[in-house]
């Protein structure tokens, strides 16, 4: 169909579309084992200095300990809330239907900073609440139930409403239905739309800044606030290597089981 010249450069594009992507990012892993403290390229020396220093940080677990607690958290909020709201839109009809639809993806789609200013202003003038942890969650549950309903609401309308039917038919009850029928077949999108969720959450640091207070610190605060300071820099390179190999594992999660209609692989 296509002439070989085209292919050719098709493939071309590709591969430069790769290293623009990349490139970065794996500047990142070499200088995790750079040995100066400028990042010189081509880097100077090979070390696993900066990768003992990380795993003795302190600062670094205790602002990772607080994103996995915040992003479980907010997953957690996101997977019952998008969920309700994703079987209330595609199985039922009711006035303002459209509108709910497009107020719970609205979030999603605003400036990070303005949510955050609009939570914290929420948060502080209106409820007379402290920053701590719980306004973090609750600030990170606000976009992360998009990503749960968005992955609910795409499979519940593959799904149809075939089988469901059957079941009633066959004189199950709306909560029979949900869990033997409903519920197996979401599975495949429910951790899909949890990994997501978690991995938005825990790289979130604008909506963080405005709803965290001075007490709680994330590891994407505790990265940008240490990432000027000459004896911290290399530890916050090795960081950032390690977050980028470990996010390929939820990623490959997500686009395995979202890609299951039958969530057979859950």
């Amino acid at each position: 169909m296509f002439s070989r010249g085209l292919r050719r450069g098709a493939r071309i594009w590709v591969a430069l579309v790769l290293v623009f992507l990349y490139a970065p990012l794996l500047l990142v892993i070499v200088n995790a084992f750079n040995s100066s403290r400028t990042f010189a390229f081509p880097p100077t020396g090979f070390t696993w200095q900066w990768w003992r220093a990380a795993v003795h940080s302190q600062g670094m677990w205790h602002s990772l300990a607080n994103s996995v607690v915040i992003g479980l958290a907010a997953t957690g909020i996101a997977l019952i809330l998008g969920t309700m709201a994703a079987l209330a839109v595609q199985r039922y009809d009711f006035f303002g239907k459209n509108a709910v639809n497009l107020l719970v993806v609205l979030p999603i789609t605003l400036p990070g900073i303005v949510t955050g200013i609009a939570l914290n202003a929420t948060f502080t003038s209106a409820l007379g609440l402290t920053l701590g942890l719980a306004t973090v969650v609750i600030g990170h549950a606000t976009f992360c139930i998009v990503i749960v309903f968005n992955n609910i609401q795409a499979r519940l309308r593959r799904l149809g409403t075939t089988l469901e039917d059957a079941s009633a038919d066959l004189g199950a009850s709306s909560w029979q239905t949900f869990r033997f029928v409903t519920f197996p077949m979401l599975r495949g999108a429910l951790v899909a739309g949890a990994i997501l969720a978690f991995a938005l959450s825990f790289d979130e640091i604008v909506v963080t800044t405005f709803t965290a207070g001075p007490t709680v610190q994330t590891l994407p605060i505790w990265i940008f606030g240490n990432l000027f300071r000459p004896n911290q820099a290399p530890v916050i390179n090795v960081v950032a290597a390690a977050l980028t190999l470990i996010a390929v594992v939820p990623v490959w999660l997500a686009q395995r089981v979202g890609s299951d209609p039958a969530g057979t692989r859950v």
